[in-house]
């Protein structure tokens, strides 16, 4: 380091740069704040897509038994057109009760599934 000034102005550090590293500093804390945002805006959004497809397959399903057809047969269908894959459909009485998974979007190479339960039928409430 170098000294700035006069005989009698030896403590003194020269300070230039200074001003990049906390540029550099700030400019990396940017990104892992932006990358942390991107993060949860994927899972908050896979899971609202898995909650949609539960609602629909579910929903699927009890009409399918008040038409008296086998209602997970429609749920599967339909679960899987909404990008989920049903994981247990369970006839509770009048009621149809769904589970499904859905996968969010694969980050920094780790795959994450998203699951949602949905109920539908008469007797839902």
């Amino acid at each position: 380091m170098r000294f700035r000034g006069g005989p009698g102005a030896a403590h003194r550090y020269d300070e230039r740069g200074a001003a990049a590293v906390f540029g550099i500093a700030l400019v990396g804390l940017l990104v892992c704040f932006t990358v942390a945002c991107c993060v949860v805006a994927s899972v908050v959004s896979g899971h609202r897509r898995a909650e949609s497809a539960a609602d629909l397959a579910a929903l699927a399903a009890a009409r399918a038994l008040q038409e008296g057809t086998d209602g997970c047969t429609d749920a599967a269908r339909i679960a899987s057109a909404n990008g989920a894959r049903i994981e247990t459909c369970r006839v509770d009485g009048l009621d149809v009760v769904v589970t499904v998974r859905v996968a969010a979007a694969r980050l920094f190479g780790a795959g994450l599934t998203l699951p949602a339960r949905a109920r539908a039928g008469r007797g839902a409430g």
